[in-house]
């Protein structure tokens, strides 16, 4: 089920009411809870709910024994067991045809003919969200960080707790799980911002990125025709797009957890305003950045093995972050460039900074600030045309044009690209209306300066943005999360 779904405007209403109804028992809450999970995840591919409770069942076993057991060896094994089964897993849906074109194509390079085997497997919603979040609860247990959780009731709430489960964040056992354990009363606060991240989400989702969707599609669909102005055009509206599509879907996800009392971790934190890629990585998809940190990076020995194997490591840990998005040479390709970004921004910090202070500049003055915001914005977005090609020769194709093909008259390149005067102003309308709700909608509580409490001006908003929906789903624009598929 999709968040921007009519399907979905009856189920989390009706889950909320019974949420609230129902005795402060917590087996009711917890069971209605656990239920609307697994609801939500079959409701399209119902097959897909034993996988869920399998990966389930074998973490939540596994980290039994790991606690119970005192020799290391044993425990050790336990967690290379869950490892194997839940990596082994994900590998087969999501790699095994990607490797086995891949091995073949290799074998041909070198002249030996072989032909792969392709099962064309489904490849289940989210299953990468709640592999690490499951892997991360195991490994935390092994690392006496917690304590395995007793009740199965309670784990397999955590894994399926709906808001979160299919596209993040990726959440930590020690941040959700005593929270499901609590009864969370009405709360009218939690309500209202609840409703208002819902509302921002939406808007993200329904009228920014799914309008634009369909203009980048048009240039990146076909190369070929594309002229270097309507690449240039695509990929910076591109950048737009999946920002909007994925923290639309984490504030959906955030206010639908808070209105039931439960704050899950905050994601994303304006990452196109990063003055470096590091910093657009400590602001872009939060939870995945801090789990490859703490699971990879730091256990591969982090910096304190010297320059050469920090820069290694980083390399790595990029390449891991850009298969994890896909199983493609482009988002490989992705992660590696922000790999390279990493390692030449750590080996020309000192003498950047030398540079600003021979030219007389501060680091914190606007002036350097905007001019690192830019660059960061070029280096990301470049990064995103990797990301968004079909395949790598579409993406050198792109690149080629955006450096070659300016012939075309402007006019002309956006009657390509679809795009008429009404239209350019209907985005430039909702970039706009993005900007205010940005501000409109907060996620600190206590800043109270926040537009949100007028309420006549959320009203307003409240009305336009379901009005927007309501227009769009009614044209049968109703479409899945880019991040769905990871």
């Amino acid at each position: 089920m999709t968040f921007n779904s009519l399907a979905f405007l009856l189920f989390f209403p009706i889950v909320a009411l019974f949420y609230f109804i129902l005795p402060k028992k917590p087996i009711c809450k917890t069971g209605l809870l656990l239920l609307s999970g697994y609801v939500f995840y079959m409701y399209e591919a119902p097959v897909l709910g034993i996988l869920l409770l399998g990966t389930t069942a074998v973490s939540y076993f596994a980290a039994l024994r790991i606690e119970k057991s005192e020799k290391p060896s044993v425990r050790k094994l336990w967690l290379s067991a869950t490892l194997v089964v839940c990596l082994g897993v994900l590998f087969f849906f999501k790699y095994f045809d990607f490797l086995s074109v891949s091995l073949c194509e290799l074998f041909g390079f070198f002249g030996v003919i072989k032909s792969p085997v392709v099962l064309h497997l489904l490849l289940p919603v989210g299953i990468s969200f709640y592999t690490f979040q499951t892997l991360s609860y195991v490994i935390d247990v092994y690392r006496f960080d917690i304590k395995a959780e007793r009740n199965f009731g309670y784990y397999a709430l955590f894994v399926s707790f709906f808001p979160q489960l299919v596209a993040g964040p990726i959440e930590r056992p020690e941040n959700l799980l005593p929270q499901l354990k609590e009864i969370h009363p009405f709360d009218k606060e939690n309500a209202k911002r609840g409703a208002s991240l819902m509302l921002l989400g939406f808007f993200k989702k329904v009228v920014v990125a799914d309008g634009i969707a369909a203009v980048v599609e048009k240039v990146y669909g076909a190369p070929n025709d594309a002229s270097g102005f309507s690449v240039l055009l695509a990929t910076v509206l591109f950048a737009v797009q999946i920002y909007c599509d994925f923290s639309g879907y984490t504030d959906i996800a955030t206010g639908c957890a808070r209105i039931l009392g439960v704050r899950l971790m905050k994601n994303f934190d304006h990452p196109y305003l990063a003055t470096s890629v590091r910093d657009f990585w400590s602001r872009w998809h939060i939870s995945l950045s801090s789990w490859l940190r703490d699971y990879l990076y730091i256990p591969l020995g982090g910096n304190r093995k010297g320059t050469a194997r920090t820069l290694c490591n980083i390399l790595l840990v990029f390449l891991a972050s850009g298969l994890w998005h896909g199983a493609a040479w482009t988002f490989v390709l992705w992660g590696g460039i922000h790999g390279v970004y990493q390692i030449v921004g750590r080996l020309t910090a000192k003498p950047r900074s030398a540079l600003l202070v021979r030219l007389g500049l501060s680091e914190d003055s606007a002036a350097v600030v905007w001019e690192r915001r830019a660059v960061t914005f070029i280096l990301v977005d470049f990064a995103w045309l990797f990301f968004r090609a079909d395949s790598p020769s579409d993406a050198f194709v792109l690149i080629r044009k955006l450096f070659t093909a300016w012939q075309t008259p402007l006019s002309s390149s956006l009657g390509q690209m679809g795009i008429s005067l009404p239209q350019a102003l209907l985005l430039l309308c909702s970039f706009l209306l993005l900007w205010l709700l940005d501000r409109l909608v907060r996620y600190d509580e206590k800043d109270k300066s926040a537009l949100l409490y007028q309420n006549g001006a959320f009203i307003y908003l409240l009305f336009v943005i379901f009005f927007a929906w309501a227009m769009l789903l009614s044209e049968n624009r109703e479409s899945t999360f880019i991040y769905f598929q990871f």
